[in-house]
């Protein structure tokens, strides 16, 4: 009786750099662009307290790094999702309200809806 499944073993660094490689060809630019915009979006709802669990992990300027780094992509997401770009502008909008929120403080807005005017 012949043991058709050798013991298993753990590729050596040359495997692992060769596999490394063959998935390194198959990534395209615009996949890691549009990869990046939806992982800071999310991060920064994260950070802006919008996931359940996370409200102790506010922090306003993580909250306005994504945003910006989003809005800094968002013209190249644009052009290569095309209309599709719309299923992150809503959580980016979301996001960026939140963070309007988060650094206008209490005092910033007035909560029957108006618009924040300085000295008012």
């Amino acid at each position: 009786m012949s043991d058709q499944n050798p013991p298993s073993r753990q590729p050596t660094e040359e495997e692992l750099r060769a596999a490394y490689e063959a998935e390194l060809k198959q990534v395209r630019v615009e996949d890691v662009i549009v990869q990046t915009a939806v992982s800071l979006i999310n991060l920064g709802a994260r950070k802006a307290g919008l996931v359940p669990g996370t409200e102790d992990e506010r922090d306003p300027a993580q909250v306005r790094e994504a945003i910006e780094a989003v809005r800094a992509l968002w013209p190249q997401v644009e052009a290569m999702l095309g209309p599709e770009a719309a299923q992150l502008r809503d959580p980016l909008s979301q996001l960026q309200l939140a963070y309007a929120q988060m650094a206008g403080g209490a005092g910033s807005a007035q909560s029957s809806g108006r618009l924040w005017v300085p000295g008012q």
